[in-house]
């Protein structure tokens, strides 16, 4: 690849897996404050977003939240990144975008892959039609024709397909989260280590 694989890591919640992903070089560290079983709240993430070295992206993962609850959670965590996997329209884009975080927009692939950029985004994660079930989508149809710009390849990524899938379609970065899991909201170090090997294989 032209440049190295951007390797994201999602959904972390103890300092054990975050002292892994960031020792294995990991680009990005998520903190899920959505509903989900990875969810922390902001003196958790704050806690271990203090344990990341600042080379490594810290972001917070919201999904249909009021824009006061993003900025008081970022905020509070002390997050540099805000990704927003939800309906969120341009207007909730260009508000948050004046606070200094760097926008992921979260999105599912359907009939074309969006552009980068639309809502005013500066990453574009494609993901499966439900984030974080694990499940993978369609990434190697031949419909489906790769977006220009920093996007993000998600949606039921693990050690085992992540070399084909960047090999298929050629993303600036991947996002695991649900693929280094023991069990549903558990993430494995073991599993951590063993994906962005795998990953770092295919620079």
């Amino acid at each position: 690849m032209d440049t190295p694989l951007f390797i994201k890591v999602c959904g972390l919640r103890t300092e054990q897996d975050v002292d892994t992903a960031v020792r294995e070089g990991a680009d990005a560290i998520g903190f899920v404050f959505s509903d989900s079983p990875r969810q922390v709240d902001a003196t958790t993430a704050r806690n271990l977003a203090r344990r990341v070295p600042p080379g490594v992206l810290t972001v917070g993962v919201f999904r249909n939240q009021s824009l006061d609850d993003v900025r008081a959670l970022a905020a509070g965590a002390g997050v540099r990144a805000v990704q927003l996997h939800g309906n969120e329209d341009r207007s909730y884009y260009d508000s948050l975008g004046t606070d200094g975080w760097t926008l992921i927009r979260g999105t599912a692939v359907r009939d074309r892959a969006p552009r980068c950029g639309e809502l005013g985004e500066e990453i574009l994660l494609l993901d499966a039609a439900v984030p974080g079930a694990g499940v993978p989508w369609d990434w190697a149809g031949k419909h489906f024709t790769p977006p220009e710009g920093k996007w993000l390849l998600a949606g039921g990524l693990n050690p085992h397909n992540v070399r084909d899938a960047v090999r298929a379609t050629r993303p600036w970065g991947v996002d695991v989260s649900s693929g280094i899991e023991s069990r549903r909201g558990v993430k494995d170090p073991d599993l951590i280590t063993s994906f962005i090997t795998a990953a770092r294989a295919t620079d």
